[in-house]
């Protein structure tokens, strides 16, 4: 690529995080955690930031990585590298989890997990309703901030759709591309600059 064209992305204006957004990494970012990844942003205030990333599936079933987890038609996904060995999810289940925390439209965050059992065994509930997590991506209060300066991340709008959709294969691509023109450049870069 050339210098010209890195220096129209880098004049770029990449948003600002909000609760409810997208990050979207860019596309050389070095970080293994982080590389070509989706980001929902569920807590964003002046203490920190907290979100999910919504592309990395993890190889096994839920019910193999949790005990005593009833039956599941969904993936399970890598949340992100904090607290790795603990289970999240978000959901569309609103009032009939108690706890819950609302993000946008109707989706939630979290909320009594045994209620969510219940709903899962009962079969009111399964894979388009919620989606389960191992760990969470967690930014201290200046961290995230620092990260946009250095223009890692690109903000978008998030619809519940996208975040809940199963379809990750292509999400980083199709989220940077709907951004426009320059975005969508962006999101044909190949993994290895050098290729190019």
């Amino acid at each position: 690529m050339s210098d010209t064209f890195f220096n129209r992305i880098d004049s770029l204006d990449l948003g600002t995080p909000e609760k409810g957004k997208f990050l979207i990494s860019e596309p050389f970012l070095p970080d293994p955690n982080f590389s070509r990844t989706v980001i929902f942003l569920t807590e964003h205030n002046n203490e920190g930031s907290v979100g999910f990333v919504l592309n990395r599936e993890l190889d096994i079933p839920i019910e193999e990585a949790i005990d005593n987890f009833p039956r599941f038609d969904g993936p399970l996904y890598v949340g992100g590298p904090v607290d790795n060995t603990s289970l999240f999810y978000l959901h569309t289940l609103g009032d009939k989890i108690k706890g819950c925390h609302h993000i946008i439209d109707n989706l939630y965050w979290g909320g009594e997990f045994d209620e969510l059992k219940s709903l899962l065994i009962s079969g009111k509930a399964g894979s388009k309703e919620v989606r389960f997590f191992t760990g969470y991506s967690g930014w201290d209060e200046t961290q995230l901030d620092k990260e946009m300066r250095q223009r890692s991340w690109i903000v978008a709008d998030a619809t519940v759709e996208q975040v809940m959709s199963t379809e990750i294969d292509k999400l980083w691509q199709k989220v940077l591309s709907d951004l426009g023109t320059n975005f969508a450049m962006m999101a044909k870069f190949p993994v290895d600059p050098t290729l190019n």
